[in-house]
């Protein structure tokens, strides 16, 4: 019997950045440099997907199998939201336009999913497995959130654009948000602290996993929070999205 391959290309779908790698997804490791080009704008399903293709294209990718996280909510192929990206995808099948263009086997989910994916499969949640409730949250451009239960996702959680003051969480306790304040990490801190509480009330989880670049100086702002003893920062930092990307298309196609 032929063995499967173990090498699955990733591609992680920004607001700001489209990014790929080729993944050994046995280790949960990139085995080529990371390529990232900005996200077009407008970011139409045709600019970003010529985008796509040149990621393909440059890691002279052969094989069949191709893994996207995309920042939308992802049902079957189809994209049903459109908050970071341009309103012509809302509603529109990408696995099925992106599988006619490329002619591979792909799947596309969720951005903070493919993410919560990696944590679970390689990083910090893998060890954290016997936790009954897990959220993991990225602070990006928005705020993704991926969340398991015994294991298991609950897909297209959107827990950024839960009502919080005056607008939605994520207009205060995103990376982008504290960048657009010009905040330093203790002033940041505060509202992420407050976001914090906010999911700790409504769903009482065990562990939360702090996901993106932010991650990678969890101890500017670790002091910060009230519930420290209950959250870890990621050890994926910004390849998590496109190592479970390709770990959710090996899981279900193989090579």
């Amino acid at each position: 019997m032929r063995k499967r391959s173990k090498v699955v290309l990733g591609i992680d779908v920004g607001a700001t950045g489209i990014k790929g790698a080729l993944v050994d997804v046995k280790k949960g490791e990139m085995i080529t440099e990371r390529i990232k080009y900005p996200t077009p704008k407008p970011a139409t399903p045709r600019q970003v997907f010529k985008v796509i293709q040149r990621i393909v294209e440059d890691l002279e990718w052969k094989d069949k199998t191709i893994g996207i996280g995309f920042p939308a909510i992802i049902k079957h192929g189809v994209s049903h939201s459109a908050a970071n990206i341009d309103d012509k995808f809302l509603g529109y099948n990408i696995e099925r336009s992106l599988k006619k263009k490329l002619s591979k086997k792909l799947v596309v989910l969720n951005d903070a999913d493919a993410a919560g994916i990696a944590s679970m499969t390689y990083g910090v949640g893998k060890r954290n497995q016997k936790k009954d409730v897990i959220i993991l949250l990225t602070l990006g451009t928005g705020i993704g959130s991926a969340v398991f239960l015994h294991g298991r996702l609950l897909p297209n959680t959107e827990l950024g654009h839960l009502k919080f003051r005056n607008s939605v969480a994520e207009k205060y306790a995103s990376n982008s948000a504290r960048e657009a304040k010009h905040e330093s990490y203790e002033t940041w801190a505060k509202d992420l602290d407050e976001v914090l509480k906010y999911y700790d009330f409504i769903f009482s989880p065990d562990l939360f996993i702090i996901s993106g670049g932010v991650s990678k100086k969890y101890d500017r702002y670790e002091e910060y929070l009230s519930l420290k003893d209950k959250i870890v920062p990621a050890q994926l930092l910004n390849n998590a999205g496109i190592v479970g990307a390709a770990c959710a298309a090996y899981k279900l196609f193989g090579n």
